[in-house]
């Protein structure tokens, strides 16, 4: 697996930290950057280490799997985009309004750190099956989650919520189509 493409699922499983930095800085009243910095460590230390933890559990499982190995990660990644999807489509109302709340409780923070890289825990399966290096993927990962955490804090502060539901749906979008480039890979549809 490519830069591109590790750099294309570090954007998709960062959607929902961005979404989540965006309604974090809604409630804002000015842009506070310790608090930023905080949310964005939060975000991308969860998306960097659950794809790890998932590639551990893979690794140990890669032998009996290795013949369906495309299948599983064309699932997974299916799996996780179409649940992106349907988040952006049936938004929790309720949700979205405790997020914009300006404190920083740093377990609610742990909470939605956990809850928005869940995905990756599945996407470090993948990269298990697939043999990917761990360590610059989940760097990769963690990076562009902190750096897109930090920005949509800031979008959230100046430019509202309207830029969430576009932001989950490209996320979802994009590892719906790196799932089905890889199955074709595999099958040999694509070089």
């Amino acid at each position: 697996m490519g830069f591109v493409e590790l750099f294309l699922i570090g954007v998709g499983l960062s959607m929902d930290a961005f979404a989540v930095s965006v309604c974090k800085g809604l409630g804002m009243s000015r842009l506070n950057i310790r608090q930023a910095i905080v949310i964005s460590l939060f975000f991308g230390g969860f998306q960097a280490l659950m794809p790890l933890i998932g590639w551990a559990l893979g690794s140990q499982l890669a032998d009996l799997i290795t013949p369906i190995d495309h299948w599983i990660a064309f699932a997974l990644l299916a799996f996780v985009g179409s649940k992106m999807l349907w988040d952006a489509f049936h938004e929790d109302d309720e949700q979205g309004e405790e997020a914009q709340d300006a404190k920083l409780d740093l377990k609610e923070l742990l909470m939605l750190a956990i809850a928005t890289s869940i995905d990756a825990l599945a996407v470090g399966i993948t990269f298990a099956f697939l043999q990917v290096a761990i360590v610059p993927s989940v760097t990769i990962i963690g990076v562009i989650t902190f750096v897109l955490s930090f920005m949509g804090v800031a979008v959230g502060h100046f430019f509202g919520a309207r830029f969430e539901k576009p932001a989950t749906i490209a996320g979802g979008a994009v590892l719906i189509l790196i799932g089905v480039k890889t199955l074709l890979e595999h099958l040999g549809v694509i070089a």
